[in-house]
């Protein structure tokens, strides 16, 4: 039956599973020693973008070249990210920690997380895709999400879901430790690959 042949639907299905597990283990384990947390969400990325092309090959020979190639840019990229998650983190907890719940905490709190949102979100897959300095990339992906900012918010919504179901009970939360980051870059490396490619055919046109 062609359900069951090695080119079916279910064998595709169970395979690209055993792809994206593997990538989730690839960055858990690379993202450990906290400080290369970047180079290892480049290296997903650069394996990611290749599954939105479907030109993926042995997904731990890419993602460690793809990881030697990003280390050096890859680690202050995390780190930085990690200090802004953090400050908003600190910011959220002052607005519910302090008496009267001041407003201005909630502002900034919110201003920061669409800013880091925008500074961020593409700018791994930038990372993995394209060579550039760390500020480049930044503002790249900041000016991507807003000059594409219809698919930047539809990628924050189905993101925001995707947390949402993978945090919903116990069993969920398994599967999302299992494969709940590489699910996550894979949306975003569908949008992303389709806005790279419209950026690199307007270059050549214009």
């Amino acid at each position: 039956m062609k359900l069951f042949s090695i080119d079916g639907p279910l064998y595709n299905f169970f395979s690209r599973l055993l792809d994206m597990i593997k990538l989730n283990v690839l960055w858990f384990l690379f993202s450990l020693p906290v400080v290369t947390i970047g180079a290892s969400t480049a290296a997903a990325f650069s394996v990611t973008l290749r599954m939105v092309d479907e030109r993926e090959g042995y997904i731990a020979k890419q993602f460690w070249t793809a990881f030697k190639a990003n280390l050096k840019q890859g680690i202050p990229a995390g780190l930085l990210n990690l200090f802004f998650v953090y400050a908003l983190y600190l910011d959220f907890q002052l607005f519910h920690a302090v008496e009267g719940n001041p407003i201005y905490f909630l502002i900034l709190g919110i201003v920061g997380s669409v800013m880091c949102f925008g500074y961020f979100i593409y700018a791994y897959a930038l990372m993995a895709r394209y060579d550039n300095t760390l500020l480049k990339t930044l503002k790249n992906s900041m000016d991507i999400s807003v000059k594409y900012f219809g698919r930047t918010v539809m990628i924050a919504v189905v993101v925001a879901v995707e947390i949402i179901v993978f945090i919903f009970n116990t069993t969920t939360m398994f599967l999302g430790l299992l494969i709940g980051p590489a699910v996550i870059f894979l949306t975003i490396s569908g949008p992303a690959m389709y806005i790279f490619r419209d950026i690199e055919r307007k270059s050549k046109e214009g």
